[in-house]
């Protein structure tokens, strides 16, 4: 299960049964966070984590702010191959990721100053075990039309298991009959469109890979 304890303690690498040739040891997730630290585009003392997928209900960061904000220059895409936590190495699902184009609408995570190197290891261990995203600073426009920077996951193309083709009608079909130790791959885009709902934001992509899921559940039922 993926909780705050699990992810500070370590259980985390073990809980989600990765397969060594996709594991990042902690050294590579310190660098990599080191790294990103270092390109930050401004001097300001806020510091932002930008959520557009579990994250944004399932956060397990401490944060002062929590606000609304549209991600320039990126859009949700179910892009990058799960072997591991909601798929398998036998029957893989698709992870949430954002590929290049449109405007993404999330939220916003300002991390505490005092506890910021904390907060941002959660976060590095969490999404970056494997390497399959790309750390970005990116700018957001927040609700009350102010702008940041703000670091956002996206998708790592460079990886092996990036996907290109995450359409709905190739990632539906993938993600219906998928599951692993956290639950199955649909129960996660349901949980993303219950989530974008409860914020009153929209995606049409996501509404649309949601409802082809209900579908074809539907259609497995039924032929059962």
């Amino acid at each position: 299960m993926l909780t705050r304890e699990s992810l500070q303690s370590g259980r985390y690498f073990d809980t989600l049964e990765l397969p060594p040739e996709y594991r990042w040891p902690q050294s590579r997730i310190d660098a990599s966070l080191a790294e990103t630290l270092a390109a930050r585009p401004d001097n300001g003392d806020d510091l932002w984590i930008f959520a557009y997928g579990s994250l944004m209900w399932n956060p397990l960061l401490e944060f002062d702010r929590r606000e609304l904000a549209t991600l320039h220059g990126w859009r949700r895409r179910f892009s990058i191959r799960s072997v591991a936590g909601r798929g398998s190495i036998a029957i893989p699902g698709r992870m949430l990721a954002l590929e290049p184009g449109g405007t993404t609408q999330g939220v916003a995570l300002q991390l505490p100053r005092l506890s910021r190197e904390q907060e941002l290891r959660v976060v590095w261990t969490r999404e970056m075990i494997s390497g399959a995203y790309l750390p970005t600073w990116a700018p957001v426009t927040l609700a009350d039309d102010t702008d940041a920077y703000a670091i956002v996951f996206v998708a790592n193309a460079a990886q092996p298991l990036f996907e290109r083709d995450a359409s709905v009608g190739t990632s539906a079909p993938i993600i219906a009959r998928a599951s692993g130790s956290f639950g199955t791959n649909a129960e996660y885009v349901f949980q993303l469109e219950a989530s974008l709902l409860e914020h009153q934001l929209h995606d049409a992509y996501i509404a649309s890979l949601a409802a082809e899921l209900r579908r074809l559940i539907a259609s497995e039922g039924r032929d059962g």
